[in-house]
């Protein structure tokens, strides 16, 4: 498996692309491209104390680099020689399994969606994460920040590409999938919510996706769903205050046991579980989010990521690869399309 990276891309590339991307050559049986500058990422690795290429490490030149304030829409023709855009055409070309960049978000769905393509009868690629929830299993948010405006027709695409993916990537025969609203009366919510409502719950009825109504943003860590329809914005507020709180959590937690010498003692006695809880709640341990309704998987990792980050975008992104839901998904759509028209 070959998974293609833009080593230009995020906040600190391209040195924690390059050595996330040696420690997941090391841990799994894959091949890698680093996808920028040659010379930038011959540097970053002869610090890292690599003189040599390993076996299983590619590296294709790209001149330029997409910057976070390009037009995401010029970025196609205006940066067309940038390591994002090389990348995503090596994956279009089908040179790679799959594509991880780290850098701007609007440029990077826009360029995908444009080189890599949709899945024919996807109107909007959407961005959907897998968080750790309470019950011990994972909840994926969809949309998290692809698309700010949304219509009904769009989250009922995000239901059932959601749903496929739960199934494939978690594993669950039937995910429930709830709307995010501000109560779980189907009389709540903005026009957005009450339009989509009956199209999910329609859905449903027709054997589609498991529609269990509307949820609240506290019900989602409690693992009460397992996919979370949104627009783009309000999952992305969802997603950051999850985010924020477990870093509140986490250094509430650490600054609790550090007051004296009996908590620092009773610190020694829950310090794996508190390592547990660290490693649970870190988005660097999940690596990324996959554009869903992409062809071929494409993997947006955080803008801040290290190499710990990068090296576990590479995992998700073979996880994406071989899950392969490209195809299963255009079949859905058929399904759907034919319901709809019966």
């Amino acid at each position: 498996m070959k998974i293609i990276l833009d080593a230009m891309g995020g906040d600190n590339a391209p040195e924690a692309v390059v050595v996330g991307a040696l420690e997941a050559v090391k841990a799994w049986d894959c091949q890698l491209v680093l996808v920028g500058k040659g010379e930038a990422i011959l540097e970053a690795m002869k610090k890292n104390g690599v003189s040599d290429l390993p076996a299983g490490v590619e590296i294709a030149n790209a001149d330029d680099v997409v910057d976070m304030h390009d037009d995401p829409a010029a970025v196609l023709h205006k940066r067309k020689n940038s390591s994002m855009v090389v990348g995503l055409k090596m994956l279009a070309a089908g040179e790679g399994d799959a594509f991880v960049s780290a850098g701007s978000t609007g440029a990077l769905l826009t360029a995908a969606t444009l080189v890599v393509k949709r899945v024919k009868g996807i109107r909007r690629a959407a961005m959907a994460p897998a968080f750790p929830n309470k019950a011990g299993g994972k909840t994926i948010i969809v949309d998290c920040g692809a698309n700010a405006e949304c219509t009904p027709e769009f989250l009922l695409q995000f239901a059932l590409v959601g749903s496929l993916h739960a199934k494939k990537s978690l594993g669950l025969a039937n995910p429930r999938v709830g709307l995010l609203n501000i109560g779980t009366e189907d009389s709540k919510g903005t026009a957005l919510q009450l339009a989509t409502y009956p199209l999910l719950q329609k859905a449903h009825d027709q054997g589609l996706i498991n529609f269990i109504g509307n949820v609240e943003a506290r019900q989602v860590p409690m693992g009460d769903v397992d996919v979370v329809v949104c627009d783009g914005f309000s999952g992305n507020v969802l997603l950051k205050s999850i985010e924020g709180t477990a870093m509140f959590l986490g250094s509430t937690i650490s600054a609790m046991f550090k007051k004296n010498i009996v908590s620092k003692l009773a610190a020694l006695l829950v310090m794996k579980d508190i390592k547990a809880f660290k490693k649970l709640m870190d988005y660097r341990e999940i690596g990324g989010t996959q554009f869903l309704g992409i062809k071929k998987p494409v993997i947006k990792a955080h803008g801040s990521s290290d190499a710990l980050a990068f090296r576990n975008a590479v995992r998700q992104a073979m996880e994406a690869a071989q899950a392969n839901t490209a195809e299963d998904l255009e079949e859905a759509l058929k399904q759907m399309a034919a319901v709809k028209e019966a």
